[in-house]
């Protein structure tokens, strides 16, 4: 019996201890710089997602004074007047387009969305209902011009009478 142990110990055999030894992986903490990358990323996406308008839409008041409205005209922006025709035909401002109020939704589709809506009225108060019902209907820049018309027409703004 001792030959077989010493021929054992001699040769070179699997080793006494048969247990299985797993490496657990090795935690990490992320660096301070990766997360900061990761929020900047984000950061950006953020600004490339949001639509064009709607940072616009921010900075135009949600009623304009006929000099400022003026000023937008002369900039490209669209006026849409909600009056009714007969008091389209007493004075309106030039190249502005007629929709009746009562109207304005449905033909919504009629105005541009890349462009500063402005509505206007005789007083006011239309002009703002409109401006409401666009943005409601989605519309991002658009605004309204206090004292409608008469205001228009007390600062010297010249109109166009006619169909």
């Amino acid at each position: 019996m001792r030959h077989k142990v010493l021929n054992f110990l001699m040769h070179k055999g699997p080793s006494v201890n048969t247990r299985k030894h797993t490496l657990k992986p090795r935690r990490t903490k992320t660096p301070a710089w990766a997360w900061l990358l990761v929020v900047a990323a984000a950061a950006l996406l953020v600004y490339f997602l949001i639509p064009q308008g709607y940072a616009n839409s921010q900075k135009l008041k949600r009623e304009l004074s006929p000099a400022e409205v003026m000023a937008l005209r002369e900039g490209g922006a669209f006026i849409v007047d909600v009056r009714e025709q007969s008091e389209w035909e007493q004075g309106h401002i030039e190249g502005a387009a007629l929709i009746p109020l009562g109207q304005l939704l449905q033909r919504s589709g009629e105005l541009p969305t890349d462009r500063t809506i402005v509505v206007v009225c005789r007083s006011g108060n239309r002009s703002a209902q409109g401006r409401d019902i666009l943005e409601t209907a989605g519309f991002k820049t658009v605004s309204s011009m206090r004292g409608g018309m008469k205001a228009w027409q007390a600062q010297g703004y010249s109109v166009v009478t006619g169909p």
